[in-house]
C-alpha cells in the first residue's frame, strides 16, 4: 500500500475509533422548588372523557358549532400557517447539518488557453471527479445536529403553542358572540316590556291619572334601551369580524347565526397536578432552547481544534476537450489534510463567550416561563373557584330583582308609586340579568383559559404541546 493511502487509513481508523464530543453534555436545569400549586389540596382525576385524552379540549363545551369553528381555524388560520412554515424551515436546517456526516462528491470540467510574450499559446482541458470528507473527530457535527434537533423540537412546541393560542381565541370569540346574543335577547325583552309600560303611562296621562313627568320618564327609559341595543349590535359585528379573521376568512365571507344561548360550563377539577405545567408548549419550547444553547457551546469550542479531512480525486486531461475521450492523460490523488487557525484576533474567544451567555439567557428564560405558567394556572384556578360562588349569588340577585320589579309594577298600576320607581326596578333587573350572562361567559372563558394554561385538557399524559407530538417529518 502506498504511504499516502496508509496514512489516510490510519487517520480514519483513529478518528472513527477515538472521536470525542467537545462541550458539556446537556442536563435539564433545575427550576423553582417546590413545584406545587397553592390551590392543590390533593388532586382528584375527572371521569374519563375522550376530549381530555385527544387534546380536543374545546369538546368539553359540548357544542358542535364551536368544534367545527376550531377545526376550521386549525386548518386555515394564517398565523398557524406562518408557524408551520417556521417548523419546516427548522426541519430543513436539521437535514442541512446532518448532511455534514457524509462525504461531498464533486465534478469539474474546464478548458483554458494560456500563453505569453515568450511562449506559444497552449490549450488544455481537464475533467475531474473528487470526494472529500471532514472527519468529525471533535464532535462539531454531532453538537450542531444536537443543537438543530433541539431547535426543531422547540419549533414544534412553538407551533403547538400558536395552535393552542388560536384555539383559545376562537373559543373566547365564540363565547363573546353567544353572550352578546343572549344580552341582546334580554335587552329586547326589556325593551318590549318598557314599550308596554310607556304605552300604559301615556294612557294614564290621557286619563289624568299620572303627570307628564311620568310620561317623559317612561319615554326616556325606552329611548335609552334602544340606544343600548345599537351598542350591542356594534359589539357583535366587531366580534364576528374578529372570528372571521381567526378562521382565515374575509369578514364579508363569514356570518355567524344568532343563537341566544350559552354553552354549558364544563365540569372542571378544583385542583390540578403541577406536573401538567411541564407539558405546556411554551415550557417545552423554552427547555429545548436551553438544550440547543448547550450544544452550541460545544460547536464554539471545536473552533479551537484542527479540522481533519480525507480527500481523493481522479481525472483526465488533454490539449482539447476531444482528447479527454480519445487520448487522455490520467491523474489521481488521495490523502488527508489538517488545518488549524493560528490567529483570528479573538474571534473564537468571542464566539465561545457568546455561546455561554446565550445558554445562561436560555436557562433564565426557561425558569421564568415555568414561573409564569404556574402563575397562570393559579390565576385560572382562583378565578374558576370565585366565579363558581359568584354565579350562585348572581342567580339570587336576578330572582330578587325580578320579584322587586313585579311588586313595583303592581304598585305603579295601582297608582301608589311614580314611574321613576318602575324605571329603577326595570334597570335593576336588566343589569342583574346582564350580569348573570357576564358571569356565565366569564366562567366559560375561565374554563378555556385553564385548559390553555396547562397545555390543553386536564389529563396527565396528554401529549399536546410535547415535542414528541411534533408534526410528521
Amino acid at each position: 500500500m502506498k504511504p499516502s493511502l496508509l496514512t489516510s487509513a490510519v487517520l480514519l481508523a483513529a478518528a472513527l475509533g477515538g472521536g470525542c464530543t467537545m462541550g458539556p453534555d446537556y442536563r435539564q436545569p433545575p427550576i423553582a422548588q417546590p413545584l406545587v400549586l397553592k390551590y392543590d389540596q390533593g388532586w382528584q382525576p375527572m371521569p374519563s372523557q375522550a376530549w381530555a385524552q385527544s387534546g380536543a379540549w374545546w369538546e368539553a363545551f359540548a357544542d358542535a358549532e364551536l368544534s367545527a369553528l376550531v377545526v376550521e381555524a386549525n386548518a386555515n388560520n394564517l398565523t398557524l400557517a406562518q408557524a408551520a412554515a417556521r417548523y419546516r424551515a427548522a426541519l430543513a436546517q436539521r437535514r442541512l447539518s446532518s448532511a455534514d456526516y457524509l462525504p461531498t462528491l464533486s465534478a469539474a470540467l474546464d478548458a483554458s488557453r494560456s500563453g505569453g510574450s515568450d511562449s506559444a499559446n497552449t490549450d488544455s482541458s481537464r475533467a475531474q471527479l473528487g470526494i472529500s470528507w471532514e472527519l468529525d473527530v471533535w464532535g462539531r457535527v454531532r453538537r450542531q445536529v444536537e443543537s438543530d434537533t433541539a431547535a426543531l423540537d422547540a419549533s414544534a412546541a412553538d407551533l403547538a403553542a400558536a395552535r393552542l393560542s388560536i384555539q383559545l381565541a376562537v373559543v373566547n370569540s365564540f363565547i363573546n358572540l353567544r353572550a352578546l346574543d343572549v344580552q341582546q335577547r334580554i335587552l329586547q325583552q326589556t325593551l318590549e316590556s318598557s314599550a308596554r309600560s310607556t304605552q300604559l303611562t301615556r294612557n294614564q296621562y290621557d286619563a289624568g291619572i299620572v303627570s307628564r313627568a311620568d310620561v317623559i320618564q317612561a319615554e326616556t327609559q325606552l329611548q335609552s334601551l334602544r340606544s343600548d341595543l345599537y351598542d350591542l349590535q356594534n359589539e357583535r359585528a366587531v366580534e364576528e369580524n374578529t372570528l372571521a379573521a381567526l378562521l382565515g376568512r374575509a369578514p364579508s365571507a363569514f356570518e355567524q347565526d344568532i343563537v341566544d344561548a350559552l354553552p354549558a360550563v364544563p365540569p372542571i377539577p378544583s385542583q390540578l397536578p403541577s406536573e401538567l405545567i411541564a407539558r405546556r408548549p411554551d415550557v417545552v419550547a423554552a427547555e429545548r432552547g436551553v438544550a440547543a444553547a448547550n450544544a452550541d457551546i460545544g460547536v464554539a469550542i471545536t473552533a479551537w481544534l484542527p479540522t481533519i479531512s480525507l480527500g481523493a480525486s481522479a481525472g483526465v486531461s488533454g490539449e482539447s476537450v476531444s482528447d479527454l475521450w480519445n487520448a487522455p492523460v490520467r491523474f489521481w490523488s488521495v490523502g488527508p489534510s489538517l488545518a488549524q487557525t493560528l490567529f483570528d484576533g479573538g474571534a473564537r474567544d468571542a464566539a465561545r463567550d457568546a455561546a455561554y451567555a446565550r445558554y445562561d439567557e436560555q436557562v433564565a428564560a426557561y425558569r421564568q416561563t415555568v414561573l409564569e405558567g404556574l402563575t397562570e394556572v393559579e390565576n385560572a384556578l382562583a378565578t374558576t373557584a370565585i366565579l363558581r360562588e359568584k354565579a350562585v349569588q348572581q342567580d339570587k340577585l336576578v330572582s330578587l330583582a325580578e320579584e322587586n320589579e313585579r311588586v313595583i309594577t303592581n304598585r305603579y298600576q295601582s297608582g301608589l308609586v311614580s314611574y321613576l320607581e318602575v324605571a329603577i326596578a326595570q334597570n335593576t333587573t336588566l343589569n342583574a340579568k346582564r350580569g348573570q350572562v357576564s358571569v356565565t361567559s366569564a366562567q366559560l372563558a375561565a374554563a378555556a383559559q385553564l385548559a390553555a394554561s396547562i397545555g390543553g385538557g386536564w389529563a396527565v399524559g396528554d401529549d399536546v404541546g410535547d415535542a414528541a407530538s411534533r408534526p410528521q417529518e
